[in-house]
């Protein structure tokens, strides 16, 4: 569940990205007011009516939305008060995964107290 989880959220995000960075262009055209056909990334077709009139009645409109150029962010795009914060943070986040290697034995100097006797076999009581 997870992993399909995962792979719809990636898919989403790079359909975000394609469609933030691709510049749409919308082209509508209209007869006497009302919208005969609309196109995307090309010319729309006309309804045949302007060649027929002296005075058109036909009217073309287009707005562009431009895409975003600039993706790549460097370290020098950043302050120096940014780059320090930037630094310390990923420096401190990785650090709280390091794992200790050596365990600390606080009774290294001390020795087991002698064994005088085995109280179990004495009492012949055996843990099964």
């Amino acid at each position: 569940m997870k992993q399909i989880f995962h792979q719809i959220v990636s898919t989403v995000m790079a359909l975000l990205v394609l469609a933030s960075t691709v510049s749409w262009t919308v082209d509508k055209h209209l007869c006497m007011g009302r919208v005969m056909d609309i196109s995307l990334f090309s010319h729309a077709d006309d309804c045949g009516m302007s060649q027929d009139m002296e005075k058109s009645c036909c009217d073309d409109e287009s707005f562009t939305i431009k895409g975003q150029d600039n993706l790549k962010v460097t370290f020098d795009d950043f302050s120096l008060d940014q780059q320090v914060f930037l630094v310390s943070f990923v420096q401190t986040y990785f650090q709280l995964f390091e794992i200790d290697s050596e365990e600390s034995n606080l009774f290294n100097e001390y020795n087991p107290p002698p064994l005088i006797r085995d109280v179990q076999v004495l009492d012949q009581t055996f843990l099964i």
